[in-house]
């Protein structure tokens, strides 16, 4: 351990040899057999053991699943061209409910490299991570993995080996293209020529590239024999895979110091020009000290540890750091750097590294400095490209045990920002909400039989949304003492409007030099200019406009009418739902003149009546998340797995036959996806499976929708019969 640690610290204060990377992919593509073959060549694990060890799957579920469910940081040390180079890598989940861990990394890394299946091809799961990555500012390079299984496997000639590489690289710069503008997608465009493109076997060890033919003289018809031959020794000797891999990453992947030019102004809503700012572009070492946490975990022995990257100053042992966000001082009890499971102590880590530091109880997204330091803007939340969708009840089977429960599931809270948790302290009942069954199966309910705390969960429950069709009459919302009105009307937003306020406006309202800037996104995106100038609150996906004209004391009542808007879009009126989608323009009002009688008691009731009475007089609709997705089934097959979908609500988008293999592209409500894989399974003998592509929302069915209104109000203990404007 001691030369291990002597190698890294040689190199961690030179931001030139330090490259920072994640390894992410569509699941069983490769990445941990992978990680481990980099591991095995850096001397951390046994050559003979890596791709079958999992060095990176140090959790038990991971090795019982077989699947990545945490991500794993190590660091190791990679002689290329004479020089050290530090590479801090992140291994990340591959299943499509861990993905707010590849998000969670992207923040922490300034490359990524992206493994796709050669037999497989680009996957939904690829798309996403190259979102993610995209997303934060992470430039990507490419791995194609598992080829030798087109050789031994599907005996595939030279020529439709490098059809397949075409069309695989081709579709990865599209997803390039779809989500990075036209400017970056043209400088980070992969390509076999260029040497940001590598072929090989993760699981037998071997790889090239173009630059490592060219300085070998191997050649891909030597591979291809070699491969027949059964001769994998020989290439793992002449082409191993982590010089190979880890060559294309120091030559293709930026230092931390070049990716502070655009990845600061892209995740950092401050002044770059500022003294800070300037220090983070600068990648100051002895400037101020700015950190993000990326990863919480709770250690029996050690105490909360936090992974931060770290984007200016150095963070030392013992420095008090201030959370911007929590607003608290926590001491760093130890810093050190990453090795897998195990974290190697130092006295101080600088900038550009990914920094292990015990003690501090702050949460993931957590942006945090040095206690008495100038404070600064907090970096954007890290926001997951999918949102929770699936929700179960949990409650202590023993009361005794309701604190202890509350508290561990605080803190899972904290460590992973896909899960939600809204507890009720009086009665024990917390709902849980995740990004899929698996996801809190495995984060929550198993970390909570770890902790020996025994629970009642219920069935899982979906989390549907309320919206409207169409415009509403003008409705008249009265105060409770019957001295204020408030006149009001709503309508749904234009789907591209709605779209800008989900994806784009937050971001742009941190960055904006003004409101100026908002307003004309949003006249962009469709919204009539005089609304745009008159926005009194944007609130998730919906809008509260005022229209109105010289109301008497608006200015001081406004705050509480924000506040009901908050209340109404949180909690719909068909059945405590979220509401999307609503734009509410205020029309007129009355006011007592007193202002003790338009106070918040009087003023919110009103404002959530008018907005009740609107919303029930336009068509009002309750809206189910789906799942759209891509089913992989044999030709034979394709009608079963098809029956399968259509049996529970689907609708199929189109299908795609080659060969023996059949693509389903389909789109499923979330509440009818339990048990279907196994059901999936079953159709196609154990062949087929299925990759989310996205979650969309759409109307439920109107000769559904009363029944699942009154089957929600039930479950919440709500008023058994549909909402009425007399209630």
């Amino acid at each position: 351990m001691g030369d291990e640690l002597d190698a890294i610290q040689s190199v961690i204060e030179d931001p030139e040899h330090i490259r920072n990377i994640a390894i992410a992919a569509h699941i069983d593509h490769g990445k941990t057999t992978l990680t481990d073959n980099l591991l095995a060549r850096a001397g951390m694990i046994s050559e003979k053991l890596a791709g079958d060890q999992r060095f990176m799957d140090f959790d038990d579920q991971e090795a019982e699943r077989g699947i990545t469910i945490y991500s794993a940081n190590v660091s190791m040390v990679h002689e290329h061209d004479g020089d050290d180079y530090l590479i801090n890598l992140i291994d990340t989940p591959g299943h499509v409910d861990f993905g707010g861990d590849v998000t969670r990394a992207m923040r922490a890394v300034d490359g990524v490299l992206v493994l796709v299946d050669a037999v497989d091809g680009v996957m939904p799961q690829t798309e996403t991570v190259m979102k993610q990555a995209l997303n934060e500012g992470v430039k990507p390079i490419l791995f194609i993995n598992k080829v030798d299984r087109l050789i031994e496997e599907m005996q595939l000639t030279p020529e439709e080996m490098q059809e397949r590489f075409t069309d695989i690289i081709r579709e990865v710069n599209t997803a390039l293209r779809k989500y990075a503008d036209e400017e970056t997608a043209e400088a980070w465009k992969m390509s076999v020529q260029d040497g940001t493109v590598a072929f090989g076997s993760a699981l037998k060890n071997w790889a090239i590239s173009m630059p490592y033919m060219q300085k070998t003289g191997i050649t891909f018809g030597d591979v291809i024999d070699r491969v027949n031959d059964g001769d994998h020794e020989g290439l793992r000797e002449d082409a191993p895979i982590e010089e190979v891999t880890l060559d294309m990453v120091v030559d293709h992947l930026v230092n931390p110091q070049e990716s502070a030019e655009w990845r600061i102004p892209a995740v950092w809503p401050g002044d770059v020009n500022s003294e800070v700012g300037q220090d983070m572009m600068d990648h100051d070492q002895d400037g101020q000290l700015v950190g993000v946490v990326t990863n919480v975990e709770d250690d029996e022995h050690a105490g909360t540890i936090a992974t931060a990257r770290l984007f200016s100053g150095t963070v030392r042992e013992g420095d008090e750091l201030y959370g911007l966000g929590s607003q608290k001082t926590e001491r760093a009890q130890q810093v050190g750097i990453y090795s897998g499971p195990r974290k190697l102590t130092v006295d101080e880590v600088p900038c550009g590294n990914i920094a292990a530091i015990t003690g501090p109880d702050f949460s993931t997204g957590e942006t945090f400095i040095v206690e008495g330091e100038d404070k600064i803007q907090p970096f954007e939340q890290i926001e997951h490209v999918f949102e929770p969708v699936v929700t179960k009840s949990i409650e202590p089977k023993r009361t005794s045990d309701l604190p202890k429960l509350i508290e561990a599931l605080r803190k899972r809270a904290k460590e992973d920002n896909t899960i939600e948790v809204e507890i009720d302290e009086e009665t024990g009942e917390t709902l849980v909400s995740g990004l899929g069954e698996l996801h809190i199966e495995a984060k929550v309910e198993r970390h909570l039989d770890e902790k020996g705390i025994d629970i009642n969960v219920s069935e899982p429950i979906v989390v549907f949304r309320e919206g409207i069709d169409e415009e509403s009459p003008e409705v008249t919302g009265k105060s409770p003492n019957r001295h204020n009105q408030l006149v009001m009307s709503v309508e749904p937003i234009d789907e591209n409007v709605r779209k800008f306020l989900k994806e784009d406006y937050k971001e742009l309202k941190m960055q904006a030099d003004d409101e100026t800037e908002v307003r004309d996104a949003l006249v962009d995106a469709g919204l009539d200019q005089d609304e745009a100038d008159n926005i009194m609150e944007a609130y998730e996906e919906n809008l509260f406009i005022n229209s109105s004209r010289g109301i008497k004391n608006l200015r001081e009542i406004q705050e509480y009418l924000v506040d009901a808007f908050h209340e109404f879009c949180d909690e719909g009126p068909l059945a405590n739902e979220p509401v999307i989608g609503l734009k509410v323009k205020l029309h007129d009002a009355k006011l007592h003149e007193d202002a003790i009688h338009r106070g918040p008691a009087q003023m919110i009731p009103a404002t959530k009546d008018a907005m009740k009475r609107g919303f029930l007089q336009a068509t009002p609709r309750l809206i189910e998340p789906k799942q759209k997705m891509r089913i992989d089934t044999p030709s034979d097959t394709m009608g079963d797995a098809m029956t399968e979908v259509n049996n529970r609500r689907g609708d199929i988008i189109d299908m795609d036959e080659e060969g023996d293999s059949a693509i389903i592209r389909c789109k499923l409500p979330v509440e009818e996806l339990f048990g279907f894989e196994a059901a999936l399974k079953s159709a196609t003998n154990g062949k087929g499976f299925f990759s989310l592509i996205d979650i969309i929302f759409e109307p439920l069915s109107r000769n559904l929708q009363e029944e699942k209104i009154l089957e929600i109000r039930e479950r919440k203990g709500m008023k058994q019969e549909m909402p009425s404007l007399e209630e």
